[in-house]
């Protein structure tokens, strides 16, 4: 059996949950096992759609005590939905919660870890081995996992959602949380845009716009496409964008199919959060710039006149089909 922990935050099964499933899915086919999800909190929205991603089974713990992360009580009842199933494997998204969950649980089940796994697992006799950037994206490793139970986060937007299946019923799945040590006073999200880990499509802007007030190009640009916004550090630092849109090194690191970078040098530790992007674009007037070299297309000009027009070339086009 192979287990998925398909996180459901406010109720609502985000891409992560789906490419997890779909990894999870492609994994038990590979072993010759069966797939199940794990869905845990009493909001989440209809838990037997999962099944449409691969799922052959989705275990449901119908419990208001789970709606909110408690780390503690989380890694205590996902542990005791493998010693149900009887899973050899786990996978999580490798999101802000399966790293909380994912070490926890390694040493609870006595298994080995494997973080931000991008690609399927060889089977070389019992063990998993598994690729994963390192060096901030510079080079792919291989690991071999083994263990009671082989615990792997996924990485976003590393396989794609498939289609493997169809709608299942969710099963009950009985646990009696512990009390919760942690208790939560509120919670802030950030609403109405695609989540950077999640985005497909990112804009993202430097110190080249000059200052705050001139950022409405850039996030013209990001409305055509239907993309989210991002930045660079110095950017967030100067407070003109909200440090959540930080991406890099010592911010958020994406993996997006397309990455613009408007009026961004380059800098290495900027590179090291992007460079998984399926296709970057750069703009940028100096022609030294850093970034070109990471380039799969790059524009060499002044992004005040470069942005706007590229802006207008993308609604006409949109426009005629």
């Amino acid at each position: 059996m192979v287990l998925v922990f398909a996180e459901s935050p406010r109720g609502q099964f985000k891409k992560a949950a789906f490419e997890a499933v779909t990894y999870g899915k492609k994994v038990a086919d590979m072993l010759g096992t069966s797939c199940a999800a794990l869905v845990l909190g009493a909001n989440a929205q209809n838990p037997g759609q999962l099944g449409q991603y691969g799922a052959d089974k989705v275990l449901h713990l119908n419990d208001a005590a789970f709606d909110a992360l408690d780390s503690q009580t989380y890694t205590a009842a996902i542990a005791a939905a493998v010693a149900q199933t009887g899973a050899k494997v786990l996978i999580l998204s490798h999101s802000s919660s399966g790293k909380t969950l994912a070490g926890r649980l390694s040493v609870r089940l006595g298994g080995g870890l494997v973080s931000g796994v991008n690609a399927l697992p060889v089977l070389n006799g019992d063990a998993l081995q598994v690729k994963k950037s390192v060096f901030s994206g510079k080079a792919i490793a291989t690991y071999e996992v083994s263990g009671a139970v082989k615990v792997l986060s996924l990485m976003g937007n590393a396989i794609k959602p498939e289609n493997l299946g169809s709608a299942v019923s969710a099963e009950a799945f009985s646990f009696s949380a512990p009390a919760n040590r942690i208790r939560v006073k509120s919670v802030q999200t950030q609403e109405g845009t695609v989540p950077l880990p999640e985005a497909e499509k990112v804009v993202s802007a430097g110190r080249g716009m000059k200052e705050a007030s001139n950022w409405g190009i850039v996030e013209e640009l990001a409305d055509v496409l239907g993309a989210t916004t991002a930045c660079s550090r110095p950017v967030a630092d100067a407070h003109w964008r909200p440090h959540h849109e930080h991406v890099g090194q010592t911010g958020i690191a994406i993996r997006p199919n397309l990455y613009i970078a408007i009026g961004i040098s380059g800098a290495i530790q900027h590179l090291a959060g992007v460079n998984n992007s399926k296709v970057i674009v750069v703009i940028n007037k100096d022609p030294e710039a850093p970034f070109f070299k990471a380039a799969d297309y790059g524009v060499q000009g002044d992004l005040f006149e470069v942005v706007p027009r590229l802006t207008e070339a993308l609604r006409k086009f949109k426009t005629a089909h």
